[in-house]
This record gives C-alpha cells, structure tokens and sequence, in this order.
C-alpha cells in the first residue's frame, strides 16, 4: 500500500486540510458532554433559565462551525482521494499499454481488467476512508478516555478496558478477513474471464446451443465468488457486533458505578451524563476504526496485485534506431518462435528475404505460423532465436514507434472504436484530410460502405463496429492502415469476409496505389496470392516452398495440394452447374449468361 502514496504527491495541501478539518471537527464533538455537564449541574440545578439559553445557544454554534469545520473536511477528501484514484488509473493504464502481447498473455486480460477497475477503485475508496478517520477516531477515542479519566478514575479504567478489548477484536477480524478478499479478487478475475469470454463468444456459444452450459458455468464461477464474499462477509460482519456488544456491556459497568458515585455524592449528575456521551462516542468512533482497518486490510491486497503489474516489466526492450527512412525489406535468418507454455514452436528455422516493393504471398494450412510471421515483422513478440531484419537491421534495434510508422498491419479479427468513420480512420494519421481519407477507403472498396451512410464519414461507428458487417469492418480495417501511408503493408487474411469480386477488385486497387509499398499478403485463397512476385508456403511452422506460383505448382507438393482444392474444386462445380442449366433450359431459347454480382461481403 505504501508504494502508491506517491500518488498523493500532488496533493499534500489536502493531505494536511483533511484530517485537521476532521481534527477540529473532532475537538468541538469532545467538548459537547462537557457543555452538557455544565447545562444539567448549573443552569437545571440552580433553574438559572439565562444560563441555561447561553449554553443551549453555545451548542448550536459549536454544531454549526462542526458541521462547517466536517463539510470542509469531506471536500478535501473527495478532492484527494478522486484525484488519487485517477493518476493510478492513468498511470497503470499506460504501464499496461508498454506491456508487450506475451507479458498481456501471461498476466491474463480478465485479471488487468479487474485490477485497473475494482482493485484500483477499492484502494481509492480506502484512501478516502483513512483521511477522514485516520486523525478523528483515534483522537476522539483517546481524547474521551483522557477526559473520563478527569471526570473520576475508576470510569477511566473500564473505559480503558473496553478500548483493549476492542482493539483485540479488530485485530483478529481483521487478520482472517486480510487473507480472504485476496480470493475475492482473484475470484472476480474469473467472473470477468467468463463475462468477457462469453460476451465476445456470443455468436458461437449460439450457433453450437451452448447456451444452457455456459451458463451453468458461469453460475458455477458466480457462486464460489458468492461463497468467498459470504464468508469474508462473516468474518469481517464480526467486528460490528462484537465492538457494539463491548462497548455496552462498558456503558453498562460506566452506569453501574457512575449510579453509585452519584449516590453517595463522589459524582454529580451531569458528569454521569458527560460519560454516557463520551461512551457514546468512543462506541461510534471505534465501530469507524474497525470499519476503516477492515478496509485498509482489503485495500492492501488490492494494492499488492497493483503493485504485482507495476513490478512487470516488458519483456522486449525498446530500440532506439530510428526506422523512418530504412529500407523497406523484411528478412528472416532462420527464425524460431514459441510462444510461453507451448509444445511446439509456432515457427522453426525460417529464413526467407523480401526485396523493397515486392509483393510476397503467404500460405499454409490453419496454425501453420502465418499471423506469427506477421507478429515478428511488427515486433509484437520476440523471435526465440534467430533475427528478424528490416531494413537490414535487426528490429529489436529500432524504436517500437519507429517501426510502426514504417510497417502497418491489418489483421484477420478487425476492430473498429467507438467515435465515427472519420475517427477510425484517421488513428494512423491524425493530421489526414477527409480527401486522404476517400482516397485511402477508395483503394480498400470501402467507398460504397461511406456513401450508403447517411453521415458519410461522419457516420457514427458503435462499440467495436457492431453496426457494421464483417466485411464492412474488414475494408475500413484496410483503409485505416493505407491513411497511414506504410512503406510495409501487411494484410493478415483481412480481405476473408469479402466475396472474390471484391477482394480481386481490392487487390487490382493495391497494384495499382500502393506500388512503391513492400506488401506481405496472408491468405487462406489461392487466388488471392497467386499473383505475388514470391510466395512463402508454411506447414507447421516450416517453410516448405518458395517461389511463383508456376515454381511452386511444379516443386512444392503442398502448394499443389492446396490449388487443386481450391481452384479444380471450384472449376469442377461450376462446370457441374453449368451442365445442369443448360440440361434444365434445353427446350427453352437461349438466355445470355448473367453478369456476377460485384457484392460486398461473402456469405458466411
């Protein structure tokens, strides 16, 4: 906990207004029994009414400035304790963000999550808490007891006990409870694992009627967070009742020998009074304190799981080459790539060179390493051994800002942010005009998906572009990354959701505009790449061929295979359909054949 207190550097005046407003505050509520006393022994012994008003008039200005001296108070902590929370967010937010993906990985998105929001607003929440408490209910509990001790001794002794009893229970409350909200939270962190994954999953969770499973295991995870707070909830609900039951039983053993004392005339009525009052508070103030422990026992694990993602850091350390100007070339010399915890590494011993301007095709089968191929180009992961160059230099050299202004990527999954068109498209160039904008959606085919918008570019894009189609969100994908201009494009299977007329119109487009650009094209078609000056074919993480599409239909066995899947498959059905019409339309006259439809977006 103490390693966020840096976080309140900014705000030493309130650090120092807060309790002293509360402290003030604090000294008027213990002189209020004394003022009391003096009411009920003087001005009710004496029937002096003039006495009696002044004093009543005394206490209603001591309640005013109170209430100023409490207002005062709170605003200050409002003030810290909001602007507390937010420079923690802020700064473990960006921490996070100079996390690389394997770092993300390993931690887990669902516990950062939880950790930039719950853990961060507990801690928050317990920095509010200690300021207003941390000087009033210590001073109001030990400035009662200094007081009963001046009213008559044998009060101040069982006041003295029942302040040790009381801080005995605290203690241990507090200690069982500390150790379980740290399973709460981690327990949270699974509730949001299974929020997120069902949310994001909703589509596949319906089309398998998962509904009912997912469901019982979401309620599963629910209820063991329920059976955790629940107990935490027992334990720390203890300290409540047990302060409340001690402290009466001492207001109890106050009134038993305050009874006395009066009686036998030791003690007047108003002292009696003033120690019920002061007993009063004490139970009020303690009941704060016990409250105030519990939380900061909470707030601590929360901060030690703060701390945890603070003391993380990237695994990749930044260059500080500068990219800008390198050439446009990418190679590999022999390349291995496992990602933590795997079997088997997701790349082995590629090596390959990409020449400024050429155009290079990737393929293989489903977890063959392509996107991972793609991912060291951009530097999101570290190679395990081997180099990956650019420019002739290895990447790790240059700066990660540098390098991302040289190579763009668009990637298979698109995701769009909330904001309009144009602000989507304008992330890789803040400074784009709306004619850099149509022209880049232009060479994507993502000017029909501007024009039928009523805003055009101003249209409003919804939380991660779910008022858009696949192919929708694949080609404004595509757009955003050509309005940066990248010297190196890569296209990570990101034309998937659009029919073959289209993506042959996007790829004539990208001849035709992004010429000077080395392009890496990732596909699962081989129409797509078929065009490609080279073509890189992996299988399990090997490259198994390369060279043109001739070259490898003659050398490479797996390349071959893929084709005739592909493309005889496809040429043996429109033949078969074919005959089929004109069997069907024999006695019919003839009817030219129809023009295929330029859609948007294939049927899924």
């Amino acid at each position: 906990m103490l390693k966020l207190v840096r976080y309140l550097r900014h705000y030493r005046k309130e650090c120092v207004l807060a309790p002293l407003f509360k402290l003030l505050e604090a000294i008027f509520g213990l002189l209020v029994p004394l003022v009391m006393a003096q009411v009920i022994d003087t001005g009710l012994a004496t029937g002096d009414r003039s006495y009696i008003i002044g004093r009543g008039i005394l206490l209603v200005v001591m309640g005013i400035v109170g209430l100023a001296f409490a207002l005062t108070a709170q605003y200050f902590c409002a003030k810290l304790g909001a602007g507390f929370g937010t420079e923690l967010r802020d700064d473990l937010f960006r921490h996070i963000m100079g996390l690389s993906r394997a770092d993300v990985d390993r931690l887990g998105k669902a516990t950062l999550v939880t950790r930039v929001t719950n853990d961060s607003q507990v801690v928050q929440d317990s920095v509010n808490m200690f300021f207003r408490l941390v000087l009033r209910s210590p001073f109001v509990v030990f400035g009662a007891l200094v007081l009963s001790f001046l009213v008559d001794g044998t009060e101040g002794l069982i006041y003295t006990g029942t302040i040790v009893a009381l801080l005995v229970i605290v203690f241990a409350v507090t200690r069982a409870a500390s150790r379980r909200y740290v399973r709460v939270q981690r327990l949270l962190d699974d509730v949001d694992l299974s929020t997120s994954q069902n949310l994001e999953g909703v589509r596949v969770i319906r089309a398998f009627r998962r509904e009912a499973s997912e469901v019982a295991d979401f309620d599963a995870t629910a209820t063991r967070l329920r059976g955790e707070q629940v107990g935490v909830g027992d334990v720390a609900g203890l300290a409540n009742p047990l302060t409340y039951a001690v402290t009466n039983l001492g207001l109890v053993a106050v009134l038993w020998v305050g009874g006395l004392n009066v009686d036998v005339g030791t003690m007047t009525q108003g002292q009696l009074v003033a120690l019920v009052n002061y007993s009063a508070q004490i139970l009020v103030e303690l009941v704060k304190l016990a409250n105030l422990i519990v939380q900061l026992s909470r707030a601590s694990g929360c901060a030690d799981r703060l701390n945890e993602v603070f003391a993380t850091t990237s695994s990749m350390a930044d260059g500080t080459a500068d990219a800008t100007d390198a050439a446009p070339s990418v190679e590999f010399r022999d390349v291995t790539f496992a990602y933590p915890g795997a079997a088997a590494p997701a790349l082995a011993d590629v090596s390959f060179t990409v020449e400024p301007g050429e155009v290079v095709g990737i393929i293989g089968g489903t977890g063959s390493g392509k996107t991972t191929l793609a991912d060291l180009v951009m530097r999101f992961y570290d190679t395990t051994s081997g180099q990956v160059l650019v420019g002739g230099r290895d990447v790790r050299d240059y700066s990660m800002q540098s390098l991302r202004r040289l190579a763009g990527i668009v990637e298979q999954g698109p995701v769009l942010f909330s904001g309009t068109i144009a602000s989507n498209l304008r992330w890789g160039d803040q400074a784009a005009t709306d004619e850099a904008l149509l022209a880049a959606a232009s060479t994507a085919q993502a000017t029909e998906v501007i024009d039928r918008k009523d805003a055009g570019l101003a249209e409003p894009v919804e939380q991660l572009g779910r008022n858009f189609s696949g192919g929708q969100r694949q080609r404004l994908a595509i757009a955003r990354t050509l309005a940066r201009r990248p010297r190196i494009l890569i296209l990570d299977d990101s034309s998937s959701a659009l029919d073959f007329a289209t993506d042959a119109a996007l790829r004539r487009a990208l001849r035709r505009d992004c010429a000077d650009a080395t392009c890496l094209v990732i596909s699962q078609r081989v129409t797509s790449i078929q065009d490609a000056s080279k073509i890189l074919v992996l299988d399990r993480g090997r490259l198994v061929g390369q060279g043109t599409h001739e070259d490898l239909l003659a050398s490479c066995a797996l390349y071959r295979e893929i084709y005739d899947s592909q493309v005889k498959a496809d040429e043996g059905a429109t033949d078969e359909k074919d005959a089929a019409e004109k069997s069907a339309s024999a006695p019919a006259a003839t009817v030219a054949p129809a023009t295929p439809a330029r859609g948007g977006e294939a049927d899924a």
